[in-house]
């Protein structure tokens, strides 16, 4: 064996097994939360991850990006939604080992309980009457819920989500996710024939419209320029599809709203046809909207603007 290719298996070696070492850390933490309740679970996960926050490089970026996007607010203001976003991002780890026992919406009961669902009849007609559908979401609240919600009410939706980079918190991550969610296409090359073949099937799909794409159109998020994913407008624009904006919010005392608006009509040029940049455009003004009503609850450590290598210089 040539001794380069020796030593690129010995590196891929040691880093597959890092990744194993980390995914194992992981699982361990997330384990040994299991034999606690739910709720001082989920209240030390927001604590701790205030507290580690900090102590990451990207809590450099993160205060970057609140700078950046709230440039009339203090530090000390800023600091203050950082710290709490850290402590969304605890919880949102934490959560995924309570799902099940989080998630107790049954449309059949009357009785208000951890969560609570805006938009009901929008869930009813959807499933009673198939077309095709996009329900579009962001990073707020635990958006892990929306899918389980939709499974809740009957409806097939196929989700496309980002695996983790680890191999071994992704396997994981897939298993727990499609048991509770319906079908799953993680993001690569071959994900939009996917999912233009279920909405060709007349069916629905679910998207994440706030992640950073290099290949992207040319948008603003908080009057900041940034590259968009134009996959959504070309679906709609390829099969009519009807589009719904969804999020979830979290509430006092580890309860949860989850919301689903009403159709919203996209961006047409004079022929009628989609406008694909302004479509776009469209997404970004919505899911801002949604950040400035509650900024601690989105996930500013992304590096949603493309300025992380920046501020390595």
């Amino acid at each position: 064996m040539p001794l380069k290719m020796f030593v690129t298996r010995i590196v891929l070696g040691a880093r597959r097994f890092q990744q194993w070492l980390v995914a194992q850390a992981a699982f361990g933490i997330l384990n040994a939360m299991k034999v606690l309740p739910a709720d001082p679970a989920l209240n030390f996960a927001d604590r701790t991850a205030r507290w580690l926050g900090p102590k990451f490089g990207r809590h450099r970026l993160m205060l970057t990006n609140l700078r950046n996007a709230y440039p009339e607010k203090s530090d000390a203001e800023l600091e203050q939604i950082a710290l709490a976003s850290w402590g969304h991002m605890g919880r949102l780890a934490a959560e995924y080992v309570f799902l099940d026992r989080l998630f107790d919406f049954d449309p059949q009961k009357t009785e208000a309980g951890r969560i609570e669902v805006s938009g009901i009849p929008i869930f009813v007609e959807l499933r009673d009457n198939p077309r095709p559908f996009i329900v579009f979401t962001a990073h707020t609240g635990n958006f892990e819920l929306l899918p389980v919600a939709g499974n809740s009410f009957g409806l097939d939706v196929m989700v496309l989500f980002r695996p983790p980079n680890n191999p071994y918190i992704a396997e994981k991550v897939f298993s727990f996710r499609s048991a509770r969610m319906g079908q799953l296409v993680p993001s690569h090359a071959g994900s939009s024939f996917a999912l233009a073949r279920r909405l060709e099937a007349d069916g629905g799909v679910g998207v994440l419209v706030d992640q950073k794409f290099g290949r992207g159109l040319t948008t603003t998020f908080f009057g900041r320029q940034v590259r968009t994913n134009p996959l959504l407008a070309k679906l709609v624009r390829q099969f009519d599809a009807d589009v719904y904006p969804a999020r979830c919010i979290r509430l006092p005392d580890n309860r949860y709203r989850l919301e689903i608006e009403p159709r919203i009509d996209v961006p047409r040029d004079a022929r009628g046809n989609v406008d694909v940049q302004g479509t776009a455009q469209m997404l970004n003004d919505k899911v801002e909207s949604w950040v400035r009503e509650y900024p601690e609850q989105w996930l500013w450590y992304h590096d949603r603007w493309a300025i992380k290598k920046s501020l390595k210089a």
